[in-house]
């Protein structure tokens, strides 16, 4: 390259060419081979066989929105089908800072110590700016994480809790078939993800603190009226006295509420997570729960009212994807819009005019 400062107008000075820059890609970087995606009978065998490796494969396919992958992830469901259902789900939600995860922890060791394996799906909440998940709940669970009877898997909720809830329904059937006979579901936090939780666990826990002003305040009536178990954290040193305090309010509040389709009636208990304080004692509420529904038929009359209401989920899914999905129904969709934000139309005509396009191009 030549430069102005090498004309014989500048003699005195001496420009070096320079080194030369070396390449942006690493000669030395060899590209990995994409590892073959097994087939469904092979996923189906090493689930079967308790492979975790599979198993998070699995997992990550029904999570994918690719359609092939959705559509070999629908495989292995309905072949693993026959092999699910011998687990005890339980769900758990509490507002922000109730020790959700650290609860887990200790209930999860508890529950490991009589044998079986557990697995835990934690639905972790996404930004809804980037849409983006820490995907954290590891971190807190130390020794669930690194326990070898025990799965520990955080999914995204990417701001829709339908979709993220339809497939954590889907992987609890495949922790079935791999050998987990205890789910742990735990939720975003208390809102609108609990009632999607509810619809496929069969014992629900409310975790709750105490010593925060009006024990009662910020809890929506619709979870209360879920939940089939209420225990208060941190009810340890000088909170003893106020955990106690919260919990008769619970009581009291509990017998304002119609009875439970169970039969059941929903009892409120006291512990400390941290110093794994009261931890037996939920863990016995929770299995003369099993004992009660299972003695009165209400266990597997719960089970098949929550495949019935999945099955229609799944449909309701599927007809608004097939309809955002069509090109004709996004051009329409986006002219009304315009019209509508410039008042040339009403909200309800423009809607009527886009669900007519849509089920004139489905005759």
């Amino acid at each position: 390259m030549d430069h102005p400062e090498n004309h014989e107008d500048f003699k005195g000075l001496n420009v070096n060419s320079g080194v030369a820059q070396p390449p942006s890609v690493n000669p030395y970087l060899t590209r990995r081979k994409r590892r073959r995606l097994p087939s469904a009978a092979e996923m189906v065998e090493g689930i079967i066989k308790g492979d975790i490796t599979i198993l998070s494969r699995a997992v990550t396919l029904v999570e994918s929105v690719a359609p092939d992958h959705q559509a070999l992830a629908q495989e292995v469901i309905e072949k693993c089908l026959p092999y699910s259902g011998n687990s005890r789900r339980i769900g758990i939600t509490g507002v922000p800072g109730a020790g959700k995860s650290t609860s887990i922890d200790v209930f999860g060791l508890h529950v490991l110590k009589d044998g079986g394996k557990l697995a835990v799906l934690a639905i972790d909440p996404s930004s809804e700016r980037t849409k983006g998940s820490i995907l954290g709940d590891k971190t807190r669970m130390e020794r669930l994480a690194v326990h070898p009877r025990a799965f520990v898997r955080p999914s995204p909720s990417a701001g829709s809790l339908g979709g993220v809830a339809r497939k954590t329904r889907e992987t609890i059937v495949l922790c079935e078939a791999a050998g987990f006979n205890n789910i742990f579901v735990e939720t975003v936090g208390v809102g609108q993800s609990e009632t999607a939780v509810h619809s496929m666990v069969d014992f629900f826990l409310l975790l709750q603190l105490a010593g925060t002003g009006d024990e009662l305040q910020g809890i929506k009536r619709g979870i209360m009226e879920m939940a089939d178990g209420i225990v208060i954290n941190k009810a340890d040193g000088d909170n003893i006295h106020r955990a106690q305090l919260a919990q008769a309010q619970f009581r009291s509040a509990l017998h304002l509420f119609p009875p439970t389709a169970s039969g059941w009636q929903p009892e409120v208990l006291t512990y400390s997570g941290y110093y794994e304080l009261g931890i037996p004692e939920v863990w016995d509420m929770i299995d003369r729960y099993f004992e009660f529904v299972k003695g009165n038929g209400y266990f597997e009359k719960r089970r098949r009212q929550q495949a019935r209401y999945w099955m229609f989920e799944t449909i309701d899914e599927q007809l608004r994807r097939n309809f955002y999905d069509n090109p004709e129904v996004a051009a329409l969709l986006a002219e009304k819009e315009r019209r509508v934000l410039e008042n040339l139309q009403s909200s309800f005509t423009a809607a009527r005019d886009v669900l007519d396009l849509y089920f004139s191009t489905r005759r």
